[in-house]
């Protein structure tokens, strides 16, 4: 397989650019940093608070690393060509194909450094994205030593529920996670415990054992999205912003202010106090996981505006419209798209979740076709992930007792 090395030049312009924004907006602190100076083949494998955690890491050593970013994201940018000179890996979300697996593997054959972000999504909540399961058992197959990159506090400042940059401190902690020699001698499960442990998080209790303060980190704008269910009443959709800072259920009056630490607290007397984003949103999967098992014929409906990806213009582009359905049985287009009737079936319970914008849009991948749905009701967003997202555990609980 073809080997794509970096160029120079556009790698060296990238890391200017990186740097000046993780000096000034993420305003990083390298806590450790064992890739620097290092030669050979390695793979560097990262956690994923943000979409811009890579002006992170690129700056962490002068050696151009090929990147693997999602496929969506690479070609929906103006800046194409020039990323395609850096040498940047494109896959589909959630998808490895055979081919996508070759030109990673070129890169380490090659004796360069892979960087991988196996979560491959941000997070909507603060806490981290589940890792895909064949992930350990491609770092078996790369055979290279492996390290790590966990990132704290980019979470808070670029949350993926809103429109602005919250600039306030982050750090980033570069170390080895496995030798090639230990990682060839260990089973996957073995794998799967160790990587995860270095991986998964809970951005609100990071904030919690180090507090840090962020730019506008109170201003809760588009959290409405993520929190669309009352902890008090159970209301969904009821959840509103008032005032910036503080989340109001306008069925019961439930209220929670948030403070410049992006700590909430009870306004309200009815009610409980949840102080983590990240608990609250925990509750509504949990509930709703409950629901699905009760009713295993739960299904949900939406009127959607479809886009798909122009190669002429790099950018997503309207191409029709329809209803998307999802159920236990899978997700279901119904619609018209470049001017023909089109159904397309697709399975559930294969990927950990979908890529999505809070209050905006998910996207449903088929082969090398991407199909953006911009909800006409943009609340109804994550409560389709959160479907998704219970589907695929559901499957993997079943796997695993079937295995038992």
């Amino acid at each position: 397989m073809h080997y794509s090395k970096p160029n120079i030049w556009n790698y060296r312009v990238a890391q200017a650019v990186s740097w000046v924004v993780s000096k000034l907006i993420f305003r990083n602190k390298v806590l450790r940093n064992e890739i620097k100076g290092i030669q050979g083949p390695f793979v560097v494998i990262a956690n994923h608070q943000c979409a811009y955690d890579f002006v992170n890491l690129i700056c962490t050593t002068r050696r151009p690393m090929n990147f693997v970013i999602s496929q969506s994201f690479f070609s929906s940018l103006p800046i194409k060509g020039f990323l395609q000179k850096m040498g940047v890996i494109p896959k589909q979300q959630f998808q490895t194909t055979v081919a996508d697996m070759k030109r990673m593997k070129a890169v380490i054959d090659h004796g360069q450094p892979l960087v991988i972000y196996p979560a491959g999504l941000m997070c909507e909540d603060g806490l981290s994205t589940p890792i895909p399961s064949a992930t350990y058992k491609f770092l078996k197959w790369l055979a290279v030593d492996v390290y790590v990159a966990r990132t704290v506090g980019s979470y808070f400042v670029m949350p993926k529920w809103s429109k602005g940059m919250h600039p306030g401190k982050t750090t980033i902690d570069i170390y080895k996670l496995f030798s090639k020699e230990e990682l060839a001698e260990m089973d996957v499960d073995t794998v799967k415990e160790v990587t995860c442990n270095a991986l998964l998080f809970d951005a609100y209790r990071e904030q919690e054992a180090n507090p840090q303060r962020y730019r506008k980190n109170d201003d809760l704008n588009g959290m409405e999205h993520v929190l669309y269910v009352c902890p008090h009443c159970g209301e969904e959709f009821s959840m509103t912003i008032v005032q910036k800072n503080t989340l109001f259920c306008h069925a019961c009056g439930y209220e929670e202010w948030c403070d410049e630490y992006g700590f909430l607290h009870k306004k309200s007397e009815c009610g409980p106090e949840i102080r983590y984003v990240s608990d609250w949103s925990r509750k509504i999967f949990s509930e709703l996981k409950e629901k699905i098992q009760n009713d295993p014929e739960i299904s949900l409906s939406a009127a959607a505006k479809i886009r798909m990806i122009s190669d002429k213009k790099n950018q997503f582009v309207d191409v029709g419209q329809g209803t998307i359905h999802l159920s236990a049985k899978g997700f279901r287009i119904d619609g018209m798209i470049y001017g023909a009737p089109l159904e397309l079936n697709f399975p559930v319970g294969c990927t950990p979740t979908l890529p999505f914008s809070p209050g905006k849009y998910l996207e449903i991948q088929h082969g090398s076709d991407i199909y953006r749905c911009v909800l006409e009701d943009g609340r109804l967003v994550m409560k389709f992930i959160n479907m998704v997202k219970i589907f695929y555990e559901l499957r993997c609980e079943e796997k695993a007792s079937v295995c038992n």
